[in-house]
């Protein structure tokens, strides 16, 4: 196996960002962790959310790893400069490039951003935004059902709709343009929140963006890989069964290969 890129996630969300990378980077190995004994993440504690984010790295880096991708919006938020400063492989988490998308694409000035309540909680996509352009108004809301919904495969219909009209109300009522999908589950309910949305609205899909960043970063430093198509692993640290049946509605594709660690 040639050197990987390392993905981890609290669960399994982060397929999402490995979808994507499949898709900009079909010649790259991805090793791919999730935390499923301690999902979710979004209600633990800032110590707790970096002491895992800390394990996850070290697992991934026996594995062989030439870059790391933190495809968790809480451990983003709250452990990735900590990673970053401790460890020497590159880093990316999903925060910066949705950020970067976002503010390019709105027109007005004004983004909302959905995600779990630690990740609103934690200011960090909204000191991101304001770095960028301080000039930005952002409205930022929690939607702890989504991820629920999106494992169960509530993915549409008359009581997802409503929930989301629910949540999404106060960024309507501020006219924002742009939405920055702040969750790694939420990709998979984009068309429920468009339609509540409006067409108007842009919704910004960190994980196309974290493909295009890691890509970015892989060329630089002369680490593309050639040749071959690419492999994925998967490892989970409980119930990998729970985790494979989710998979396929994350990749697309079925994922037979499930280690528990």
């Amino acid at each position: 196996m040639k050197k990987a890129i390392g993905v981890f996630d609290s669960g399994v969300g982060g397929l999402t960002v490995v979808k994507e990378l499949i898709r900009e980077l079909p010649y790259e190995d991805i090793v791919y962790f999730g935390d499923t004994a301690r999902v979710p993440y979004g209600i633990k504690s800032r110590e707790t959310v970096i002491r895992f984010s800390i394990e996850n790295v070290l697992f991934l880096l026996k594995q062989d790893i030439k870059l790391i991708c933190v495809a968790c919006n809480t451990s983003s938020s709250v452990a990735l400069p900590l990673i970053k400063s401790h460890f020497k492989v590159p880093v990316v988490g999903v925060i910066t490039p949705g950020v970067k998308e976002a503010v390019y694409a709105s027109q007005n000035k004004r983004i909302g951003v959905i995600g779990t309540r630690a990740t609103i909680k934690s200011r960090s996509y909204e000191n991101e935004i304001k770095q960028l352009d301080p000039g930005v108004s952002v409205v930022a809301v929690s939607c702890p059902l989504f991820v629920p919904f999106v494992e169960e495969g509530w993915l549409s219909g008359k009581v997802v709709v409503e929930v989301a009209r629910k949540y999404l109300e106060p960024l309507k009522r501020s006219g924002v343009d742009t939405v920055i999908l702040g969750c790694t589950h939420y990709p998979l309910i984009k068309p429920v929140i468009k339609e509540v949305m409006g067409k108007q609205v842009t919704l910004i899909d960190s994980a196309r963006q974290v493909a295009v960043e890691v890509k970015n970063i892989l060329a630089t430093e002369g680490l593309l890989n050639r040749g071959r198509l690419g492999r994925q692993k998967f490892y989970v640290s409980d119930n990998p069964e729970w985790f494979r049946s989710l998979a396929k509605r994350f990749l697309g594709k079925n994922v037979r290969d499930v280690k528990k660690v």
